[in-house]
């Protein structure tokens, strides 16, 4: 007896199948001492624009760039630089230039193809400031699970290694 149910519908077969894509980090994470030196090469980069663009720019319509309490006009200018870097650089490639030289890249924890600006600004602003002032913020890196300072776990992002991240992505599609 051959049981074949061909006249009926199967809604289940109809309906297109949505595979949610989980995406593993774990083996990707960017620890702490390679974070360290692509900060490095940011702070030498955002120095550099510094000392080669703002500093004569503030020359030229008169302001000294000796003064160095907290908010005189070339400590306020410098900090906007400093977190205009960080927050253009992220959001618009994922990464800074320093982050670039080593391969690394910020995504988001929750799966997120692109970082919104909600969450690079509160990351980067405040996050970030919070880090910067504290330096605590940044060392935690070293001994959280997932390799987060203290602006990653605001923001629920990680750095991860990019090269790696791409290479696994493409050998799971071949697959």
């Amino acid at each position: 007896m051959d049981a074949t149910f061909e006249g009926l519908d199967h809604p289940e077969k109809d309906q297109p199948v949505e595979k949610e894509t989980v995406v593993d980090y774990t083996n990707l994470l960017a620890g702490f001492w390679i974070r360290f030196w692509a900060y490095l090469i940011d702070l030498i980069v955002i120095g550099s624009i510094n000392r080669i663009l703002v500093y004569p720019l503030l020359q030229l319509i008169g302001i000294d760039t000796n003064d160095s309490y907290i908010f005189s006009v070339v400590s306020i200018i410098t900090a906007i630089t400093f977190f205009a870097y960080f927050v253009i650089m992220t959001k618009l490639l994922k990464q800074t230039l320093g982050k670039m030289v080593f391969g690394l890249k910020v995504v988001s924890t929750k799966g997120e193809e692109n970082v919104n600006w909600g969450t690079i600004l509160f990351r980067e602003l405040i996050g970030r400031y919070i880090s910067k002032m504290i330096w605590v913020g940044y060392v935690i890196v070293a001994f959280t699970p997932k390799k987060q300072a203290l602006h990653d776990l605001f923001a629920d992002t990680l750095v991860i290694h990019e090269k790696v991240f791409s290479k696994s992505i493409k050998e799971e599609s071949v697959v």
